[in-house]
């Protein structure tokens, strides 16, 4: 299937005007919630789910397989439901993990992908394995949507990582001194035209860890939670982090857990 394509420019131009004209009667914020709401009826995340159902079924991999039997924590196959409860503890791998980490385990165990070659090519989310990952994700992410999440807390781990992901959620650092909480750790927050949610608490259906995997418009591409953290770590000036690293883990723990009740609104669509 081929990649989806930019949005016309006259779609475009007519959702820039709407925005325009929102803004001339209300705050920059309707206008913008004006705008999605525009382009969501044609959003092109829907192509990356078509292609994720083919790949979720199709026979790949040195074993020839396919990730029916791909247990995501509530049962071999399982889909519903399960992304609202990542990420979470897994007894076959000892890990708490996320639902991309969880995808690529199950393309090694099932269909016999080499970890390592997964792992090196998912940062590439428009080509190859990398592009494959966010269609999978994308697939078994919206098989939950409506549903709300509620992120387990009973396991050891799992308890471990939310607090390491807190830790990580305020720490300071980098050229410019800042931590996710410097965008994200207040009430009405906002940077340029664009609200910042309180990723502290629920801050609502469809809001922040509820909206990820999202289609970004500006660049044509679909974004999973994990290239979102990285983003923010390179906006941040730090470091970016190593794709499934045990701090993007612990990040998704954190606002996960603090999302409880949040209905899940994905595949969303971002400016």
């Amino acid at each position: 299937m081929r990649q989806p394509v930019p949005f016309g420019r006259f779609a475009v131009a007519a959702a820039l005007l709407a925005v325009g004209s929102a803004h001339a009667q209300g705050s920059a914020a309707e206008g913008i919630a004006k705008y999605r709401e525009m382009l969501q009826d044609g959003n092109p995340a829907e192509l990356f789910e078509m292609k994720g159902e083919e790949l979720w079924k199709q026979k790949r991999g040195p074993k020839a397989a396919s990730l029916e039997k791909c247990d995501l924590g509530k049962g071999p196959g399982v889909m519903a439901g399960a992304f609202t409860e990542l990420p979470r503890f897994f007894p076959d791998t000892g890990k708490v993990m996320d639902l991309e980490t969880r995808l690529i385990h199950c393309m090694v165990t099932l269909q016999g992908f080499d970890e390592a070659e997964l792992y090196k090519a998912a940062p590439n989310i428009g080509r190859g394995e990398g592009a494959n990952l966010v269609a999978i994700t994308t697939y078994v992410a919206t098989q939950s949507k409506g549903m709300r999440f509620n992120l387990p807390q009973t396991h050891e781990k799992e308890k471990l990582m939310y607090e390491v992901g807190k830790r990580a959620f305020f720490q300071r650092a980098g050229t410019h001194d800042f931590s996710c909480a410097s965008c994200h750790g207040m009430e009405q927050g906002r940077i340029r035209l664009q609200d910042l949610p309180n990723l502290t608490k629920n801050p609502g259906d469809g809001v922040g860890y509820a909206a990820w995997p999202a289609y970004r418009v500006s660049n044509s591409q679909m974004w999973t939670m994990q290239k979102r953290l990285n983003d923010c770590y390179r906006q941040q000036r730090f470091p970016e982090p190593k794709f499934g690293s045990d701090v993007t883990i612990a990040l998704s723990v954190y606002m996960g857990v603090n999302a409880k009740g949040a209905q899940s609104a994905v595949p969303t669509i971002k400016r």
